[in-house]
């Protein structure tokens, strides 16, 4: 439920989209609804990291699967609670504003589709980050017992650049408020550069030169820039001590303190051919250690 965050079990999905597609099927309004007031409740129960209300409205069937944004993909409830605990210990708040909702029900079954913002606040050094999350979600539910619980949901990013970093004045430092270098008219872009993956809320740096080639300090990672032209960035990662690689895709901003964008694997292991921009996330790149200025 908005939680970066299941389908029923695989076997019976089928089946499911029949039902859900029959003729018979209804809308219902919000005060007829027991399955929409259970739907809200999930949202609520995420925004206030109230785990236990979360584990009471979903279905712990083992072999119930869920997909979410980045790629990942949940097993039983063991996979989305530990998921979930980890997010609540990483975000100093959360808030999930429904934007749309529509449920349907047919006997015991209930569907819905919805749209919501997703707003988590970490806590850094320089103070507060703000990032927002436009999600979409379609899920089944079940009435159990007299109870609805969620069996399975699927998620996506309504845009097409995934998360957006939301302004905060706190975040600003001066010291980095410096355009980018630039000699011959290729731009510089040497220096440290903080990285944010926003949606685990990881961060590490990037000692880059001005091609923008250079490591960083994620699992023995390099960056690997492979074109620059007004102000996009492409490129790839590599990351030795867990054994995968990538592609990037980031855009500077006009005084070359920040880039913005999305990351992809390409490689994990020996999984290789990976479609890019199937499994990834989104990037925040600040730089802390302006490049000299133009000569």
């Amino acid at each position: 439920m908005g939680m970066r965050p299941s389908v029923r079990r695989t076997a019976g999905t089928l089946i499911i989209a029949a039902i859900l597609a029959s003729s018979s099927s209804r809308p219902v309004s919000a005060e007829e609804s027991g399955a929409e007031a259970a739907i809200r409740a999930m949202v609520r129960a995420n925004a206030e990291k109230d785990m236990a209300s979360l584990s009471r409205l979903m279905a712990h069937d083992s072999d119930i699967i869920s997909y979410t944004i980045g790629g990942r993909k949940y097993v039983g409830w063991p996979d989305i609670e530990r998921d979930m605990l980890e997010e609540f210990d990483s975000a100093a708040k959360l808030e999930l504003p429904i934007r749309e909702l529509k449920v349907w029900t047919k006997g015991d079954l209930a569907w819905y589709t919805m749209e919501l913002d997703y707003i988590r606040t970490v806590v850094q050094d320089k103070g507060q980050q703000r990032a927002l999350l436009p999600l979409r979600e379609t899920g089944v539910l079940e009435r159990r017992d007299g109870q609805w619980v969620l069996l399975s949901w699927h998620e996506s990013f309504r845009n097409s650049g995934g998360a957006i970093q939301l302004a905060d004045e706190s975040l600003r430092d001066p010291a980095v408020r410096t355009v980018a270098g630039s000699q011959n008219g290729e731009t510089d872009l040497s220096g440290e550069w903080d990285i944010l993956e926003v949606e685990d809320n990881k961060t590490y740096k990037a000692t880059l030169d001005k091609a923008g080639n250079g490591p960083y300090t994620q699992q023995g990672g390099r960056f690997v820039t492979t074109k620059f032209e007004d102000r996009a960035w492409h490129g790839t990662w590599h990351q030795t001590g867990n054994d995968r690689e990538g592609g990037f895709e980031v855009l500077m901003s006009e005084d070359g303190t920040q880039a913005k964008g999305v990351w992809w694997y390409t490689r994990v292991g020996d999984k290789k051919n990976i479609p890019p921009r199937q499994w990834g996330g989104t990037y925040v790149w600040k730089r802390i250690k302006p490049a000299p200025p133009s000569q």
